[in-house]
């Protein structure tokens, strides 16, 4: 029986063909649930990821708790770009996951480059 492909992952898909992250300038790929935000720096000539950062990680949870999810965006994207910077990445290229560049996904891009980090 053939899986059903959502449109999101029809449009992940027609991004990852165009976004790769490379050793100089990593992908900054963005994840989120109904409940949870998800960012990672990945080098994907390597296959490593370099900082990651979550609302359900343990310095966050706490954190984000009482806050809504727009304000935890904004604090995972702040996070991931200060662990980034602090292994050395500065550029970076922004993987919007499929996801609408709106919101939430929005939020951690608009943190991240608040924070320090190049798109």
């Amino acid at each position: 029986m053939a899986k059903h492909v959502t449109p999101r992952e029809k449009r992940k898909a027609r991004i990852r063909k165009k976004v790769s992250g490379t050793t100089e300038r990593p992908r900054l790929s963005v994840y989120r649930s109904l409940n949870h935000i998800y960012a990672q720096v990945v080098d994907d000539t390597t296959g490593r990821t370099l900082a990651a950062a979550s609302t359900v990680g343990k310095t966050l949870r706490a954190e984000t708790k009482e806050d809504g999810k727009t304000d935890a965006a904004k604090k995972v994207g702040t996070a991931v770009a200060k662990a980034a910077l602090e292994k050395g990445v500065q550029q970076v290229v922004f993987d919007r996951n499929g996801f609408d560049y709106h919101g939430r996904i929005a939020a951690v891009a608009q943190a991240a480059r608040e924070a320090g980090l190049k798109f």
